[in-house]
């Protein structure tokens, strides 16, 4: 039996210059249901729901594997989300019209699934993935 993690809840905190956009696309545009927003008197801030969580620690030389077969090319940086959509076509082309530049579109890679690359708001780089084989769903590989 696994013994239970101590951490309950990975949550991705992004600065975003322009927090309505950022939350607009994140939150309308992708589907991100809000969860809970507060305010203080300097600023803004909105929890969304995006699933299950993981953290995909990776070394360099990996990074720069992962970004050859999505882009062709080294171009994230230290950090990249990486969501699973039932499909990455359909789901890139929403992003691209409501503002998120394609850098890849989706390319079948060699760990079975689809995957597609853009720059988003809020400064951040998304691989956007379906597994094509769920006999390992947990294999994203980049």
């Amino acid at each position: 039996m696994t013994e239970p993690s101590p951490v309950r809840q990975l949550r991705l905190v992004v600065t975003a210059d322009d927090y309505d956009q950022a939350l607009r696309f994140y939150r309308d545009v992708l589907g991100l249901p809000e969860r809970a927003a507060f305010s203080s008197p300097d600023g803004r801030v909105a929890i969304l729901e995006a699933g299950r969580a993981t953290l995909e620690i990776t070394d360099p030389g990996h990074a720069e594997y992962i970004d050859e077969v999505e882009v062709g090319r080294r171009v994230a940086g230290h950090i990249r989300v990486a969501l699973e959509v039932d499909d990455a076509p359909a789901v890139t082309a929403t992003l691209a019209r409501s503002g998120a530049t394609v850098i890849a579109e989706p390319t079948r890679t060699p760990w079975n699934s689809l995957n597609s690359r853009l720059a988003a708001p809020g400064h951040l780089q998304l691989t956007l993935f379906t597994e094509l084989d769920e006999q390992h769903p947990d294999q994203e590989g980049g």
